[in-house]
């Protein structure tokens, strides 16, 4: 049976799945599903290892590789370990995202600047890896995740979080521009409150439990449920595929309407400095 991606090498930056399904798990068992030759990528080789056992379960194969995308040197280690295995990349899914709490005032200057280069500085590195190859190819792929935090205020301070993705859309639109003519179609899936592990792990503190935070971010929602990491997998895989060929240089919100409502309010009413 013929599948969106047969024949093609995807490689899934921050693909770790050790505690349930994340955005880049979900998208690379999708992608494997789907035929691709799948590489997946993590800091952590427990986290990687588990995806590609989930992977494994369903009588499908990968590649599992780890790197922390705030070093160059694993990177490239990491993508000559991928193309060695199965050739040349076709699809680059950027999902690596960490946040820190905090507003300008309380946010830490080491926080700020670990979240601009995990979330928005690593992008620009692994692009800059596989840019020229797809370049010479006249071919190529790349989704990036951002969030909804990167063009509306969703109640919640992050500063750094928030600026990193705002970049990142923008870092995105520049680079599908500059290289809409040379066949790389670049692209940006924007979550709005999705449920991940990291996501309850991070808020976490914010709440008096998990029930509390599961229930308030679905109720912020027009369609009153949180976004899965499904819903984001599929809204990748549709930009990386053939049927959506005239699509490059767009940020998608998939968010169930929340990027297009008003007045939500803040979880505080003020920061202390730290």
């Amino acid at each position: 049976m013929s599948k969106r991606f047969n024949d093609r090498h995807a490689i899934v930056f921050g693909a770790g799945a050790l505690h349930g399904i994340g955005n880049g798990s979900a998208a690379a068992t999708l992608f494997a599903r789907e035929g691709a030759r799948v590489t997946l990528v993590d800091r952590d080789q427990a986290a990687v290892d588990a995806c590609l056992k989930l992977i494994n379960d369903e009588g499908l194969s990968g590649l599992s590789v780890t790197a922390d995308v705030t070093r160059t040197e694993e990177i490239h280690a990491a993508i000559h370990t991928s193309e060695d295995e199965f050739g040349p990349i076709d699809i680059l899914h950027n999902n690596v995202g960490i946040l820190r709490q905090g507003g300008v005032i309380a946010e830490t200057e080491e926080d700020w600047s670990l979240v601009l280069d995990t979330n928005l500085t690593s992008a620009f590195r692994t692009m800059k890896q596989v840019l020229p190859g797809m370049v010479k190819r006249q071919s190529g792929v790349i989704v990036n995740v951002s969030s909804t935090a990167a063009v509306r205020y969703t109640g919640y301070d992050y500063a750094g979080y928030s600026a990193s993705k705002a970049a990142l859309n923008q870092l995105t639109v520049v680079t599908a521009l500059q290289h809409a003519a040379d066949g790389v179609r670049v692209n940006a899936v924007m979550p709005g409150l999705v449920d991940t592990a990291m996501v309850r792990q991070q808020l976490g503190a914010l709440y008096d439990d998990e029930e509390t935070l599961i229930a308030e971010r679905a109720e912020k929602s027009p369609i009153k449920r949180m976004v899965s990491p499904w819903d984001v997998a599929e809204a990748a895989l549709f930009l990386a595929s053939d049927a959506a060929s005239q699509i490059t240089g767009h940020c998608i919100p998939v968010d169930g309407g929340l990027s297009m409502q008003v007045g939500i309010k803040p979880r505080t009413s003020h920061e202390e400095p730290v």
